[in-house]
């Protein structure tokens, strides 16, 4: 499936959790709370080659490993976190892929850095599952870029900005 295919949302509707003035705050009570997720996993086959190309593919996006620890600290599998300004946002761990594929988006600061990161996850071996343009099916000004990684999860870099 096209990663940009409205079919994913029901018929091609756009829910109020992918408006972008409606997809960070719920109520609760009086207050206005902002639910953000911290961090998340994702095991992978091959440790080795999915280091290296999630460190060329969120590159652009300004992420790096900034945490790795051995085999032999985690307790029987090697783990990184990547992420920006010394926070791990995305961790990968060796084992054995994770099942079913999942859909994960980074988001990005700019249309700019959706383009980079689609041409840096190309050329490092992932495949084109939608490439760089506007989404407005989801909404106006969504402007995103899907590729599959080496254990076939779609992956996204997507801005909100209008451009």
């Amino acid at each position: 499936m096209n990663g940009g295919d409205a079919s994913i949302l029901g018929g091609g509707r756009v829910s109020s959790m992918m408006r972008p003035d409606k997809r960070d705050n719920v109520r609760s009570g009086d207050k206005r709370v902002t639910i953000e997720i911290d961090h998340i996993g994702l095991s992978v086959t091959d440790f080795e080659a999915a280091k290296k190309f999630y460190t060329a593919a969120l590159a652009p996006l300004r992420m790096a490993v900034v945490m790795e620890f051995p085999a032999n600290v985690t307790g029987g599998f090697p783990v990184a976190g990547i992420g920006a300004d010394g926070k791990p946002i995305f961790w990968i761990s060796g084992g054995s892929k994770t099942t079913p594929h999942i859909h994960l988006a980074f988001r990005a600061e700019s249309r700019a850095q959706v383009d980079a990161f689609f041409a840096a996850t190309i050329a490092a071996g992932g495949k084109d599952n939608g490439g760089p343009g506007l989404r407005e099916h989801y909404h106006p000004g969504y402007y995103g870029a899907f590729i599959l990684d080496p254990d076939g999860h779609n992956i996204e870099a997507v801005t909100h900005k209008p451009e």
